[in-house]
């Protein structure tokens, strides 16, 4: 891509993520190449590299000044024929240091002299104010220096790349230089000249550069009055560029207020008319709920709070098996009762809380009316004289909201006569005491993942008996915005934590359509969340796609590579060979791939254990590489990888 394509391109670049920015990139090296000048005939800059030179021989300040560099070649920078082939040490007169006055001492801070530090380089071209100020002992007794006004400021270890032209007198801490420029080199100039240097790279870390390689940068310079030009056509685009930004900045802001009310006003729809008017709204402004991965995010929350509300499908008018249900209840109460797993209590009404407007025909029941809802094992007990036995147990880190988190699973010493009343069964609901204000509550249904597994006393366990409600449906109500808000309504918030208790929970009123109208919300809502997931990965790729292209553009005009990160993704291969159990770990030990092999006789493909899993692929990975190394997986023979087709 040469300048005319890069403008004829101009509308979609800017388009991109961090278009704008692109844009001033490619704009400062243009500059810094001599692209802006309309003629490419011009004054022989290479006089003004001797007067320098012979400025530096008669400097007053021989230690500070920037010694002679090797001379580069035409061929090693881009630039007109008449500009003057340099280093970035060529152009600069002296380098000042800086330093720090000690902390501990009061009597170095708090004075009336500017005190700069990287902080301080924001993205201003000047500096024209420091947040810290130091006293005149301060001065004194540090390595730093007083800087005048003119000289530039560069960043050579923390906030690589930065740089200000100083507009006061200040000083400056360690991590910064102050640049003396002749008056040959605009300081304009240098700064847009010492940008494109950087952002082309030198290969070093966060560590910073150091002050030879800094100096060795390759660069070119134009005569005083191209240097002006080039600056005055520079500071154009910078306007135009600044322009765009703010106009895109307006755009996000109406789209997101625009995104906002429309599903603000899906979400709170509450009968089919004000949802058939909801959804005509998210028709006509799909094109941005779409275009962003958190409105789809949304979009799901908005759907899932539908479903549960009841307005995504056709009611049949029949009345939920409530008796039933109660019925199932109260005989798995008995027998808790009867095993010493639960007290007697007494009985409660549903919350008021509850506003939610539910279908004519379906019931609202306390939770504890139709789950038996019990406590976890508590941390701590005396085990004294006791048998006991290690067992892994969830805590509320392991509890997400729909899934499993089984990453890290602890061990815990519990006396054996206690382990049935804590102990998990397939079909468990798992929901949690507390946590960040806003994640309160969060419900999974426990599918046997661990064998032998019990549960922390911040995570309730809620079992029901019944097959009229199905535990698929509690758990979608609970995750759902209508949990949501009960919980945050009713739980004990503190700054950044809530929590709720038993009661609560006991009380919180769980709206209940018939089983077969259960059944269909629950395939309704999972039909819906594939397809907005697949939304979800469509638009990340073309997000990853428009990042590539932009650093592409970049690249094609600059020959700046721009470094993408990239995630990590799922392998499109396939591991054949098989896993076995090697030494069986103990129960106090945190094998949770060898415990999966145990529960599956022995033996899986890689691929099956990752799935039965649960991990990213690189944290399963991660997992597998440390069990290996222990012994209780065997090394499988080498893989025979076979090649999957692509989606």
């Amino acid at each position: 891509m040469n300048v005319k394509q890069f403008l004829s391109s101009f509308n979609y670049i800017v388009s991109l993520p961090d278009g704008v920015e692109k844009l001033k990139e490619i704009s400062f090296f243009l500059a810094a190449t001599g692209a802006l000048l309309s003629d490419d005939s011009g004054v022989d800059a290479r006089p003004l590299l001797d007067s320098i030179r012979e400025q530096k021989a008669i400097h007053p300040e021989q230690r500070k000044v920037v010694p002679p560099q090797t001379k580069l070649s035409p061929s090693e920078v881009r630039a007109p024929k008449h500009w003057a082939p340099c280093r970035i040490g060529d152009l600069v007169l002296t380098i000042t240091g800086g330093g720090t006055p000690s902390k501990s001492n009061p009597a170095y801070w708090g004075g009336d002299i500017p005190w700069a530090s990287v902080k301080d380089l924001r993205d201003e071209k000047y500096l024209k104010e420091t947040e810290d100020f130091i006293t005149r002992d301060g001065l004194l007794n540090s390595s730093t220096n007083l800087i005048p006004p003119g000289r530039v400021i560069v960043s050579t270890r923390m906030g690589l790349g930065k740089i200000v032209i100083n507009e006061i007198e200040t000083t400056i801490n360690q991590d910064l230089k102050a640049l003396e420029l002749p008056v040959e080199v605009d300081s304009d100039f240098f700064y847009i000249l010492y940008r494109t240097r950087i952002i082309k790279g030198t290969g070093t870390t966060v560590s910073g550069i150091k002050q030879r390689q800094l100096m060795a940068l390759p660069a070119a310079l134009p005569s005083i009055e191209e240097q002006k030009q080039i600056v005055e056509k520079t500071n154009e685009l910078t306007v135009l560029c600044d322009k765009l930004k703010a106009q895109q900045k307006e755009r996000t802001r109406l789209a997101k207020l625009a995104r906002s009310a429309t599903l603000n006003a899906l979400s709170n729809a509450e009968n089919s008319m004000e949802l058939e008017v909801a959804l005509s709204r998210v028709n006509a402004h799909m094109e941005i709920i779409l275009d962003d991965v958190e409105s789809l995010a949304d979009l799901e929350k908005c759907l899932i709070k539908l479903a549960v509300q009841g307005l995504l499908h056709i009611s049949t008018d029949e009345s939920p098996s409530l008796g039933k249900i109660k019925e199932a209840c109260l005989t798995l109460k008995s027998e808790y009762r009867e095993n010493g797993w639960l007290r007697t209590r007494k009985s409660i009404s549903p919350s008021t809380y509850d506003m939610n407007v539910y279908p004519s025909h379906w019931g609202v029941l306390p939770l504890d009316e139709v789950v038996v809802i019990t406590g976890g094992i508590t941390k701590g007990h005396k085990l004294k004289g006791k048998e006991v036995r290690s067992f892994q147990y969830l805590s509320v880190a392991n509890v997400q909201r729909g899934f499993f988190d089984l990453t890290s699973v602890k061990y815990i010493n519990v006396p054996v006569e206690h382990v049935d009343k804590y102990s998990l069964e397939s079909g468990d609901l798992l929901i949690t005491e507390g946590g960040d204000w806003d994640k309160v509550g969060r419900t999974a249904i426990w599918k046997g993942e661990i064998r032998d597994c019990l549960h922390q006393n911040h995570v309730f366990k809620a079992r029901s008996s019944s097959p009229l409600l199905m535990k698929e449906w509690v758990e979608l109500v609970l995750n759902s915005a209508v949990g949501r808000d009960y919980f945050a309504g009713a739980s004990k918030q503190t700054t950044n934590l809530a929590s709720i208790n038993m009661t609560q929970l006991r009380k919180f009123p769980l709206p209940i359509p018939p089983t077969s109208e259960q059944i269909e919300i629950v395939q309704k809502v999972k039909y819906l969340i594939s397809i907005i997931q697949k939304l979800k990965a469509q638009q990340q790729a073309l997000n990853d796609v428009a990042t590539m292209l932009s650093s592409a553009a970049v690249k094609s005009i600059t020959g700046v590579q721009t470094e993408v990160q990239s995630k990590m993704k799922v392998p499109k291969t396939e591991l054949v060979s098989n896993l076995r159990i090697g030494v069986s770990p103990a129960n106090s030990e945190r094998a949770a791939l060898a415990a999966i092999l145990i529960r599956n006789n022995g033996e899986l493909s890689a691929k099956n254990l990752w799935q039965a899993s649960g991990l990213e692929i690189d944290a399963f990975y991660q997992k597998l590489k440390t069990e290996m190394a222990r012994g209780w997986i065997v090394q499988p023979e080498p893989a025979d990888v076979r090649e999957v087709e692509a989606s």
